[in-house]
């Protein structure tokens, strides 16, 4: 099914929509218009196709979603990742829970913090009927059992943070962190982990808080950075690159609480390194993207000379990159707001298998989905998230919204709502689940799609 069928948006006038506010932050809605004879006729609203007249806003359909929460936590958060829990994998029963990692970008140097959050009472979106039906049957206490809850604990940390990336190492729980203060840190997050989960442990971890004090710390980059990535097949095993092209991998030492970071930097890009991937099977190998429009992939046992590239991969900064789990497959986004997916086994051809031009501004991440090889998810400085099914062919499509015949048949959903969107994530136990950060806060969701 084609996104505009799942993620209609309503369109009305501003005086009808102000019941909607605190929910207009997101999305797919239908677009209510009055024909000649009164009724209200729906219509789809597709980004970048048909601008919102004066007086107008998108209205959500919630109907388009399995579930939809928001969060915010003061300062924005520009970058966060999700950490793996206890509570099993392909989970889907209501109420749902998860726990993230993130740091803020905060106006001040002094007032950042690195955050974990355990999010949880998460219920799913019910139908707009059911709601009308058991709305008077549902008492307060009820409506008050479904309230999502935040458990938040948050460590003081100096400078403003580009990216977080988590791992477990051993029965170590570690954060590694790129700050705008040229360093790369390690932290071990497990008093904020036991605070989430434990009001009495909550109360003395506020107590005594005082700024983060790393495991370890790298400055050796000589600037700041945003790329960085754990591999998935050496725990411990770290890549960082920072915004003088320079790419430095960690080896663990034995105890898990230092590294060993060979000073002789992996160099074939001539600016500077946007994102990190390490390959989900060959724990030796890993892929960048940079600013000098290439992507590279690289094998730590052959430095310091990337062994593949594909150059002018895009026509601007290539922004992020996504490594399938399950097939030779590296997503890429760019400034040009490209979405292009490479074929390793074709890689020195330098031409993508697939390339979609849905997003209006820059793609500022992507990610494959941990349980479906052919989805992925992009979001874009157009404050849209988009998903998309490269297994769907055109012939699979069945009747199309009037008016939004041209979008190509793998874009499943488009998601909006959201300010300046930086970030996203699938849950890898969750599936379908997806979180976004944004200047305007977190979204949590799962749509009709995925």
């Amino acid at each position: 099914m084609s996104a505009p069928d799942e993620h209609a948006l309503n369109r009305g006038e501003e005086d009808e929509m102000a019941e909607m506010e605190e929910e207009e932050e997101d999305e797919g809605v239908e677009m209510e218009e009055e024909g000649a004879d009164g009724d209200a006729e729906k219509k789809v609203y597709v980004p970048g196709i048909e601008p919102l007249q004066p007086g107008e806003e998108l209205e959500m359909d919630r109907s388009a979603y399995r579930m939809y929460h928001e969060c915010q936590t003061g300062a924005p958060c520009l970058s966060f990742d999700v950490m793996k829990d206890g509570d099993g994998d392909g989970r889907q029963q209501f109420p749902l829970s998860m726990l993230l990692c993130a740091g803020t970008q905060a106006e001040t140097a002094l007032k950042n913090r690195l955050l974990v959050m355990r999010m949880h009472n998460l219920h799913g979106t019910e139908k707009e009927n059911e709601e009308e039906e058991s709305s008077d049957e549902e008492s307060d206490e009820e409506e008050e059992d479904k309230k999502p809850q935040l458990e938040l604990a948050m460590m003081p940390h100096y400078g403003g943070i580009n990216r977080v990336r988590v791992t477990q190492c051993g029965e170590l729980p570690l954060a590694a962190v790129w700050s705008d203060k040229g360093q790369v840190e390690i932290f071990d997050l497990r008093p904020q982990l036991e605070a989430v989960h434990s009001s009495a442990a909550m109360a003395t971890f506020v107590q005594q808080q005082k700024e983060a004090t790393p495991l370890f710390s790298f400055s050796g980059h000589m600037s700041e950075g945003f790329a960085i990535d754990w591999s998935p097949k050496v725990p411990g095993r770290l890549v960082s690159g920072d915004c003088r092209k320079n790419i430095h991998v960690w080896e663990p030492r034995e105890g898990g609480t230092s590294w060993q970071i060979d000073q002789r930097p992996f160099s074939s890009h001539s600016q500077s390194v946007e994102d990190l991937q390490w390959s989900p099977t060959e724990a030796t190998v890993f892929a960048s993207c940079s600013v000098d429009q290439s992507i590279r992939v690289w094998d730590i046992r052959a430095p310091p000379n990337s062994m593949l590239s594909a150059n002018e991969a895009h026509s601007s900064d290539i922004n992020v990159i996504s490594w399938n789990r399950s097939e030779p497959f590296l997503l890429s986004g760019g400034d040009d707001g490209l979405l292009k997916v490479w074929d390793l086994r074709q890689f020195k051809t330098g031409r993508p298998v697939a390339s979609f031009k849905q997003h209006c501004g820059p793609v500022t991440s992507v990610e494959w989905s941990p349980v479906d090889s052919s989805v992925f998810a992009a979001s874009g400085a157009d404050d849209v998230i988009s998903q998309w099914d490269l297994s769907v062919e055109s012939c699979d499509v069945g009747a199309r919204v009037e008016g939004v015949k041209d979008l190509p048949p793998q874009l499943l959903f488009l998601h909006q709502g959201q300010s300046e969107i930086k970030e996203i994530h699938w849950h890898p136990q969750m599936p379908g689940v997806m979180i976004s950060t944004a200047l305007s806060g977190f979204n949590v969701f799962r749509t009709i799609s995925v």
